[in-house]
């Protein structure tokens, strides 16, 4: 199974993940993708083994021969031939003209929401695939100081186009805090220095600022514990809802439809001003600078935080 992308790819393929272990309970099932990810694969239970690999890189040799290559990284012909090159004895993937071998897959949809689109392959392939599996287990284990109960900003992207300004998040934050709630700021290492900003702006004591002191699972023992997330359209989104914890999603110039939270869950809510764009734009995205601080702190206020009764029924 090829899904050599990020944490948000990862957890929309969880429910794909799960049903090909159900499909396939008796063959031996690897995942390959980036190592950092293998403590949240564990945590799916659909996966026995975990082979680092980069985006779009050749699978290791160990992975040849497999009974059944499954293209869940994209549309092809790239990762397509990345499989093919391992000489899989059957292949699952979209339908690409450049590629024989896939002209017995379904076709690729720009506009799906991507869970619904990896669950769609398989059902095309005669393997059932429910995409509402998208849950995980809290990761074992104390949080880290701070998360409990609190509210997580995550102001980070991969996208200039997909980050809202920070002086907008450090306002929530001030709001966050002004209605009695904890505040912690997340991100990778590299986002530090955005996180301090934010926490900077907002009063924030530095011990607020967990951005760079966790790995992928501290991350989701931080969003488990929280009692609601408010982020942009990124992969902690998407830890949200499979932790079942209460967020707010900020979307610029890409629309919730395709990448956005269920729908019909109440405890997320997705903001969108209705407007495209490019979501490796190196500016804001316009839409999403649309979306105001009030518009923000409103469905905050909106989404009760998760406490410990609630966790524990």
């Amino acid at each position: 199974m090829l899904r050599a992308l990020g944490l948000g790819d990862l957890l929309t393929a969880v429910p794909a993940l799960r049903g090909l272990a159900a499909a396939f309970p008796h063959h031996r099932r690897v995942l390959a993708t980036p190592a950092a990810l293998a403590p949240l694969v564990r945590l799916t239970a659909a996966v026995h083994e975990v082979v680092d690999t980069d985006p779009l890189g050749p699978l290791d040799d160990s992975l040849a021969g497999a009974d059944v290559a499954v293209n869940l990284h994209g549309r092809g012909p790239d990762s397509h031939r990345i499989l093919l090159d391992a000489a899989p004895r059957r292949l699952i993937a979209f339908g690409h003209p450049d590629i024989p071998e896939s002209a017995v897959g379904p076709p690729w949809y720009a506009t799906e929401h991507e869970v619904l689109r990896w669950c769609r392959l398989l059902q095309a392939s005669g393997v059932p695939a429910d995409p509402t599996r998208l849950d995980l287990p809290a990761p074992p284990g104390t949080p880290p100081p701070g998360a409990e109960g609190a509210t997580v900003i995550h102001p980070g992207a991969a996208s200039v186009s997909r980050r809202w300004p920070t002086e907008r998040w450090a306002a929530v934050a001030r709001h966050e805090t002004n209605r009695g709630r904890a505040v912690v700021v997340t991100g990778g290492p590299a986002e530090r220095h955005l996180a301090a900003e934010v926490a900077g702006l907002a009063g924030l004591p530095a011990s607020a600022v967990l951005a760079g002191t966790t790995d992928v699972l501290g991350l989701a023992s931080v969003v488990a514990a929280a009692g609601s997330v408010v982020c942009g359209d990124t992969g902690v989104a998407h830890l949200a809802t499979a932790m079942g914890t209460p967020s707010v999603v900020l979307f610029g110039p890409v629309p919730p439809s395709q990448w956005g939270p269920p729908p019909d869950n109440r405890r997320h809510v997705a903001l969108w001003a209705g407007q495209f764009g490019d979501p490796h734009g190196t500016e804001p995205d316009p839409g999403l600078l649309r979306i105001t601080v009030d518009e923000v702190c409103t469905a905050l206020a909106q989404a009760e935080p998760i406490t410990s009764t609630m966790r524990s029924t």
